[in-house]
Formats: C-alpha cells, sequence, structure tokens
C-alpha cells in the first residue's frame, strides 16, 4: 500500500506540474494582430485533400474563396482521393479560375502499394501549385475571412518556415461531440503552450501553412510516406530538425479553423488511434516523456480501481486523484476555453472524466499497433 501510495502521488505531481506549465506556457503565447498598414504580397496555395466529401466540400472551397486577401494572390487546389460520390463535379462546378480539382487516381498507377494517400495527394497537389506559402486544411473545414490575411502577416512578419494555427470543433450538443469538443480544445491549448516553452511541438494538418521552400528543402514527405498518418506532425518534426527556430503558432481567433468532431464513439475512437500511431515515430524525446507521463498517470486509475477489489483503500485514493486530476486540468483550461469561447462546456468537466480516463488507455493501447478504419480504408 505504502510504495502504491508514493507512486500515485508522485504520478499526481508530475501531472499537476504538467498542467501548471501548460497554464503558463498558453499565457505566455501572445495573441497575433495583423498590423494595420500591411500589404500582403506572398502568393498562396490552399490545398485541400479530399474523400467522399461531397456534403462538405462546398462550404470549405466557399470558406477559401471569401477570404479577404488578393484575389491574383490566391488559388485553391482540391486533391481528390478516389472519391465514389459527387465531391469531384461539386468543385468543378465552380466558375472561378482560382479553383483546382485534381484527382488522383491520374497520378497513381498501383494504389495497392499506397499507405499514405493523404502524403500522396498534397504532395501532388503543392507539385502543381504556385504559390510561395503552402496552407493545407480538411475536406469538411470552414474558416473566418481573415484567416489566410493572419497567416500571410505572420508569415511576412516573422517569416517562419511552418506556421502552426488553431483549430476548433463545432458541436450539435450531443454528449460524444461534447466530449471531443473539450478533448480537442484541451489538445489545441497544449500545442500553443507547449510550442511556447519548447516542449515538444503539435500540429494539425487542418490548419498549417508551410513556405515551399522549406518544403522542398527536406523533400516535403519523403521518407515519411511509409506511414499513413502524421502529414502534419511528421512533416514539422522534418521542418524543426533542419530549421530549429523556424516554427510559428499563431495564436488568433480569426485564423481559427472550424470542424465538425466524429458523430459516434466509434468514429472517435479510430480517430484517436490514428492520431496516437503517430507517436514513437520520430525523435522527439521531450513528447514522448510528456505522452508517457500522461499515459501512466491515466493507467494508474484503472489499475487502482482493480486494486480496489481487494482493499477499498485504493478507491478513495483514485478519487483524490480524480478530484486533483480534475482541478489542475481546470485550472490549465478556463483560459484556453475563453480563447476558443467554450467556457459553458466546462461545466460538463467532472462528470466526463471516466470516460477521458478511459479513452486515453484505449487510445493509447490500441495506437501502438497502428490499426485502424478511416475513410473507408484498413490501415495498418
Amino acid at each position: 500500500m505504502i510504495i502504491i501510495l508514493i507512486i500515485s502521488i508522485l504520478l499526481t505531481a508530475g501531472y499537476v506540474t504538467l498542467m501548471l506549465l501548460y497554464r503558463r506556457g498558453w499565457a505566455m503565447q501572445p495573441l497575433f494582430t495583423p498590423g494595420d498598414s500591411l500589404e500582403p504580397k506572398t502568393k498562396v496555395s490552399i490545398i485541400i485533400p479530399a474523400r467522399n466529401e461531397e456534403h462538405n466540400i462546398a462550404a470549405v472551397v466557399q470558406s477559401a474563396l471569401l477570404q479577404n486577401y488578393p484575389t491574383h494572390l490566391l488559388e485553391i487546389i482540391v486533391v481528390d482521393d478516389h472519391s465514389d460520390d459527387n465531391t469531384a463535379a461539386i468543385v468543378n462546378a465552380f466558375n472561378d479560375e482560382r479553383v483546382k480539382c485534381i484527382r488522383l487516381a491520374e497520378h497513381v498507377v498501383n494504389d495497392d502499394k499506397i499507405v499514405a494517400f493523404k502524403k500522396l495527394g498534397l504532395s501532388i497537389g503543392i507539385a502543381q501549385s504556385k504559390g510561395e506559402l503552402i496552407v493545407t486544411t480538411d475536406a469538411d473545414c470552414v474558416a473566418s475571412p481573415n484567416w489566410i490575411a493572419n497567416i500571410v502577416s505572420i508569415y511576412e512578419a516573422q517569416r517562419p518556415v511552418m506556421i502552426v494555427a488553431p483549430v476548433n470543433f463545432t458541436t450539435d450538443g450531443s454528449l460524444v461531440q461534447i466530449f471531443q469538443s473539450i478533448d480537442f480544445m484541451s489538445m489545441q491549448g497544449i500545442t500553443g503552450a507547449a510550442h511556447r516553452l519548447n516542449m515538444g511541438n503539435m500540429s494539425n494538418g487542418a490548419n498549417l501553412a508551410f513556405s515551399r521552400e522549406a518544403y522542398n528543402a527536406v523533400d516535403g514527405y519523403k521518407g515519411i510516406d511509409h506511414l499513413a498518418s502524421g502529414d502534419d506532425y511528421l512533416l514539422m518534426m522534418k521542418l524543426k530538425q533542419k530549421f530549429p527556430a523556424g516554427i510559428a503558432y499563431l495564436k488568433s481567433q480569426d485564423a481559427i479553423v472550424h470542424t465538425a468532431p466524429q458523430p459516434d464513439w466509434a468514429g472517435f475512437l479510430q480517430q484517436r488511434i490514428r492520431w496516437a500511431s503517430k507517436s514513437g515515430k520520430y525523435d522527439d524525446n521531450t513528447l514522448t516523456s510528456v505522452l508517457l507521463l500522461v499515459y501512466i498517470f491515466n493507467f494508474s486509475f484503472l489499475v487502482l480501481i482493480i486494486a480496489g477489489f481487494v482493499n477499498s483503500n485504493y478507491w478513495l485514493l483514485a478519487l483524490v486523484m480524480l478530484l486533483i486530476k480534475t482541478i489542475a486540468e481546470l485550472v490549465y483550461l478556463f483560459p484556453v476555453a475563453r480563447f476558443f469561447n467554450k467556457q459553458k462546456q466546462l461545466r460538463y468537466y467532472l462528470f466526463l472524466q471516466p470516460l477521458h480516463i478511459l479513452y486515453i488507455i484505449l487510445a493509447g493501447f490500441l495506437g501502438f499497433f497502428g490499426v485502424y478504419r478511416w475513410k473507408g480504408r484498413k490501415v495498418k
């Protein structure tokens, strides 16, 4: 009992310290405001990989077309990844010279040997684009009219090789979507905080920008195209190795991209397994250590619950740790929730804790094996 108590105290102390560091890092990350007199000069290519997105693709293209950005400096390229619906037809129906649809099937010889369809689609889209700055987003995302202007502003002001920008989950009010919204908001806050504190980098391909010059300098996705996931994180790590100080985080509400979470628990778990499968695929000791601490801390609750059938005091210990965990996370999350305007969702936080712990244990374990289904494909 004493040994388990000591281990539990150490894990809890480490986790609380981590949450306090994240709060400090998020507070230190400055809000970015574009200069009033800035006249953009950068040609931007928005690359949108899409697979069976006929219900969403029109909105994302329209969102891109409505940007407050010079028309002659913007192009939108949708890469249709073997869709068997009307995705390509909807894109082609846009009567705008800035919009182009590329069919991935026309560039693939033998798709049985391809694992990373998204990376292939992105690389083909980038190869056929003309922009100095590449911006990637997903086919189910929408952004504010000042999205690109904010990205270009920080690019022209600071000249980073990559810009990581925030993503927000919308919700329909259901339990599964509220849970995902809070969890994803937490990860987005950690992304900004960790960047500021140099505690490991994170990114999301739904809102990512990088210079063509830097992309070419690291040979794009070459060397990471054997992995189905990681078009964002693994490319970022390649760029960080060559340009250690070249990654910027864009903390701006005008730069937020909005997308819907998974509609059900099965889809949510598959998505998180896909994300977890990237862990350990690149050399980032700081991030690996943090992820390991988080996983062991959450796994300790399962150990304590099982041990409680032998000695009920372990259940009391688990309850105390759960309350401390909740308080520490809320202390970190309050300022992040204000940024994303999600303060009201935190009222559910304590009640969602058991689900949060269970999903971290499951997703982390299953992500290690890297087997999941996504967009109608089984990936290993």
